[in-house]
């Protein structure tokens, strides 16, 4: 049974996180937003040489429709998928383990009487999965946010890495193992509480619309109860989610140091820049995307589990 927990939450998290993919590229780009490319220029302020006195902006904001149409115009509409293969891997290692972990949880905390478990334990099991699956899955995830954000360097300094496999391996050799983990207190924090308010939401929310029969269990409880599971997963991360993101994909050169010394440091350094808003930067491709992958995960599960439920 636990096993079989593990491949129903792979395979649905794996078709969930490809047809998303797109929506999460667009939502990397937007959170590195106002973030300088070249790593000189990090103040809101810069200044060229004495020769001009020209002060650069940060560049606007724009929104997820202009981010994704400008990606297609630079590089085609194949490059809306980079670092899917990334995506592959972090879902088999990260989400796996996650929804894997958390059945297990699930089946031993489940009161056998009431068939039911208390929201709190609910909480706590995927507080305990996430974090378990975060640290197992967070060198896919450095990978994937590079490949991501690749596109917006400029030529000369993009990482162009090949695949995933070429990621990591560019990485441990370039940067060291240490490289991999880089940002995984963040991710595993992120990890906790996507994982905490996506799978115990989702329960909860099922189980309120069964209980109080408001429609039966089929497809439009799914979607009903997945997709309020996505915006209430959105919000509680979308905060760290951009502070990871701006984490991984900072360029540490030779002998410099590094652009942010931390986590704290790397928020600290963007609400002084951007403002406090800056933490829910990308939200609406977060949101455009959480609840799309929340429902094709959460739907595929349910009919994974039937075609597995004789096994």
């Amino acid at each position: 049974m636990g096993l079989k927990g593990f491949v129903e939450g792979g395979v649905a998290s794996i078709v969930a996180g490809c047809s998303t993919h797109p929506l999460d590229l667009i939502k990397v780009r937007m959170q590195l937003q106002c973030e300088p490319a070249v790593p000189a220029l990090r103040p809101a302020l810069a200044f060229h040489t004495a020769a001009s006195h020209h002060i650069h902006l940060p560049p606007p904001r724009v929104g997820p429709v202009s981010v994704g149409l400008r990606i297609i115009q630079q590089d085609g509409a194949a490059a809306l998928f980079s670092g899917v293969s990334a995506t592959v891997l972090r879902q088999t290692l990260y989400s796996t383990t996650r929804m894997g972990l958390y059945d297990i949880l699930k089946t031993k905390w489940t009161d056998p009487n009431t068939n039911s478990m208390p929201l709190m334990r609910k909480i706590t099991a995927g507080l305990i999965a996430g974090g378990v699956g975060a640290a197992v899955g967070n060198p896919a995830d450095v990978a994937m946010v590079r490949m991501q954000a690749d596109g917006r360097l400029p030529p000369a300094q993009r990482r162009n890495y090949k695949s995933v496999v070429d990621a990591i391996t560019q990485m441990s050799k370039n940067e060291g193992i240490g490289s991999l983990w880089r940002g995984s207190s963040l991710t595993v924090n992120r990890a906790m509480l996507v994982t905490a308010s996506q799978l115990a939401s989702y329960d909860q929310f099922k189980e309120m619309i069964l209980e109080r029969d408001l429609m039966k269990d089929g497809l439009g409880t799914h979607v009903t109860a997945s997709f309020a599971a996505g915006f209430v997963a959105a919000v509680a991360s979308n905060p760290v989610d951009v502070i990871k993101t701006r984490v991984m994909n900072m360029k540490v050169e030779t002998g410099m140091a590094a652009p942010y010394s931390g986590a704290v440091d790397c928020a600290m350094k963007t609400i002084k820049a951007e403002g406090p808003m800056a933490l829910y930067k990308g939200f609406i491709p977060t949101i455009s995307r959480q609840g799309p992958f929340t429902i094709v995960l959460f739907v595929t599960l349910e009919q994974v589990r039937k075609l597995f439920k004789d096994f």
